[in-house]
């Protein structure tokens, strides 16, 4: 039997350990609450924290796309006058070369008739074709070529209706053709392709063959 104090009613010894009892329990729910709360604070600073990382980083990235955008704009910018001075340095180029080749397709016209002339010059003198008279037909022969494919014309057999039976008359024609040919090509504009150039040319050339199946001398 435990002993009880007057009326019944506990001692002092039961209550003391009833109350620290009753601590001990209110202090482990404490806890508890406090753990609870603590964790739900970290959760909700760590989300807080994630999403304040993913707006930075989002924002760095934007910063680094209108950085590098403009980067590429200022590029593109820097970079037109230099295409744009490029390309008149081209169509100069192109201008200066088309001349060039214009200028050197009228030189082969006055050659080739100076040659045409010279050798029916010393045809008449010397009534035949020496060796020099050979060469200069061959070169001739190699400047109507060049006209014909400055003119846009390409090697084409050409068969003519009345051709001549003796050197005397080939020559003629030879004369006749180079200075024709000339005054055809003076008279052609720049860029165009002339029909009636490459035409006489291949008449010409096809005259040539046949001036080296005549005999010689008259």
């Amino acid at each position: 039997m435990q002993p009880v104090g007057g009326h019944g009613r506990p001692n002092g010894s039961d209550t003391f350990f009833s109350v620290f009892r009753l601590l001990g329990t209110m202090t482990e729910r404490t806890l508890e609450l406090v753990m609870r709360s603590a964790r739900l604070l970290a959760v909700v600073i760590l989300t807080v924290v994630s999403f304040a990382s993913a707006a930075a980083q989002q924002n760095t990235q934007n910063q680094k796309a209108v950085s590098l955008d403009a980067d590429k704009t200022s590029a593109e910018d820097a970079s037109r006058p230099f295409a744009g001075l490029e390309e008149e340095m081209r169509a100069k180029r192109a201008i200066k070369f088309a001349e060039k080749e214009y200028q050197e397709n009228l030189d082969r016209a006055r050659d080739l008739s100076s040659l045409g002339a010279s050798i029916v010059a010393s045809f008449k003198q010397k009534k035949g074709l020496d060796q020099e008279d050979i060469k200069k037909l061959e070169k001739v022969e190699k400047l109507a070529k060049g006209i014909r494919q400055a003119a846009g014309g390409s090697e084409d057999d050409v068969e003519m209706e009345k051709p001549p039976t003796n050197l005397a008359a080939a020559l003629d024609m030879l004369g006749d053709l180079s200075k024709s040919l000339k005054e055809k090509v003076e008279k052609t504009p720049k860029h165009v392709i002339s029909a009636a150039v490459i035409d006489e040319a291949n008449v010409l050339l096809e005259l040539i063959r046949i001036v080296r199946t005549l005999p010689p001398k008259v």
